[in-house]
Order: structure tokens, then sequence, then C-alpha cells
């Protein structure tokens, strides 16, 4: 049989163990392409020059073969070809056996469910912990969660950090000039008040220098570490409608600088 390269219109011979090796597939060894040997499939090639064989037309159902040239034998002995219109006429056949897939199968073995569920009941336990933990900043923060994990941290023995919220920082004065030792210094100064009904921790204090245009010139985050030196009025926080001043000592980015900024986080 012959069959052709869609590629480059190699005409190979070949035979049906090259066929059945990977169900019809096969490769160029000309150009080294794999394609269906099936689709142009030939026994007798056309007269030369050969352009491209005739392609087979797919069909909606299977062909029938209606030339058998072997059947098993009903007995021990018979010829292994026959004339096919030589068939036994008449006479009952015997029972004949349902096919597999129709036979009853033996009682189904259930197999025991629980311990997925509770694996996966664990697993999704485990999931919603670490979702809580990472987004725990948010959860105490929240004025409706926070009464219960007050509660929930009394129960256990432990403490939760204090309560911010970044929008009740207000700045009830600010102000900015030459430092009046340090040349080429700015000294900074502000009063920080607290207007929420709760206790809230020193924010870290970002500051930005801008030029007339508000084009960002120089800018600085400071730690509350860095502007309230005493340790213990650091940890105590700043109490509800309290207010602290603040005093930061910065680098002069030259006279362009005539704006500056505050901002908590």
């Amino acid at each position: 049989m012959f069959a052709q390269c869609p590629e480059c219109l190699t005409v190979f011979k070949l035979g049906a163990s090259e066929l059945a090796a990977a169900r019809g597939q096969v490769r160029c060894t000309h150009c080294n392409a794999t394609f269906d040997a099936l689709v142009t499939l030939c026994e007798q090639l056309p007269p030369e020059p050969i352009g491209e064989l005739d392609r087979h037309v797919d069909l909606l159902a299977p062909p029938a073969l209606g030339a058998p040239v072997f059947r098993p034998p009903v007995s021990t002995q018979g010829a292994l070809f026959f004339d096919p219109d030589d068939r036994r006429r008449g006479g009952a056949r015997g029972p004949v056996a349902p096919p597999q897939f129709t036979r009853r199968q033996g009682p189904v073995e259930h197999r025991r469910t629980w311990p997925w569920i509770l694996g996966n009941a664990l697993l999704l336990i485990a999931l919603c912990g670490q979702l809580a933990w990472a987004e725990r900043a948010r959860w105490m923060d929240d004025a409706r969660v926070r009464p219960w994990l007050a509660s929930a941290c009394a129960a256990i023995g432990c403490t939760l950090p204090m309560h911010r919220d970044r929008e009740l920082l207000q700045l009830v004065s600010r102000d900015i000039r030459p430092h009046p030792s340090v040349p080429n210094a700015l000294i900074i100064s502000a009063t920080l008040q607290n207007a929420a009904d709760f206790t809230q921790p020193y924010p870290t204090v970002e500051i930005t220098l801008s030029d007339l245009d508000e084009t960002r010139i120089a800018m600085r985050r400071f730690a509350p570490s860095e502007y309230i030196p005493d340790a213990e009025a650091l940890a105590a926080g700043l109490a509800p409608a309290a207010n602290a001043a603040l005093v930061f000592e910065v680098a002069d980015p030259g006279k362009n600088a005539v704006a500056f900024e505050f901002r908590f986080e």
C-alpha cells in the first residue's frame, strides 16, 4: 500500500505493521512531519507524474464488510477458506450468552467517606485561620469585631494591640523654619491631636516637601521612636482628646521647597 506526506508530497510504500504501530500515524523521513497515512492510503499508484493522491472521504457510519475470508469453525475440523455463500442454513442456534456489560455485577463495596470529609473540614478550618491571621490588623481595627476579639483575648489571657484609626488623628498646628544652630537644616513642628474616644498608638509620620507646582522634592518617614524619645509615653500611646508636640529636624532641600504635607501611617 502507499501513502503520501501532506507537507512535502513524498509518496511512501508501507504495510500493515507500519499502519498498526501508531493507529495510522506515521512520520515522514524527508521533512520529519507526522501525518495520518490512512487519509491517502491506496493500493495502487496513479500513472506518473504523480501529483497529490486522492484523499478518502469521511463517512458518517463505518463501511460494512461483506466478503469474509475466515471464520472460526464450529467443530474441530473445518477448512480455512470457504465459499461465503456456502453457509449453514436453518437449524436452531444454541443459547447466546448476554454481553459482558449487561451481566449483573457483584455487590459494590462502599468505601468509608468520613475520613475524607473530616480531612476536608480540617483543611477548610486551617485555610480560614490563615486568612484571618493575614487580615488580623483590619479585624482588630474594626469596631464591630474588636469587642469579640477583646472578649476572646480576656478568656485566654492575651492582650490586643491598641486600637487605631488614622482618620481620627488631626493636626492642630504645624510650622517649618530654619534650624537656629545647624546650617542647611530645617525644623518642622506640629501638634497632633487624638480625636477618637480610645487610646491610639503613635503613628509613623510621613513628611513631603514640594515646590509651587506640587512636585515632590523630598520625602521622609519618621517612626514613633524617632520623635517620641520617652519609652513609657510611647508604650502608653496617645490618650483620647490628648495632644502631642512633634518636632522633626531635616536637611534643607533648597529654596524651591515652599510647601510641606503630613501623612500618617
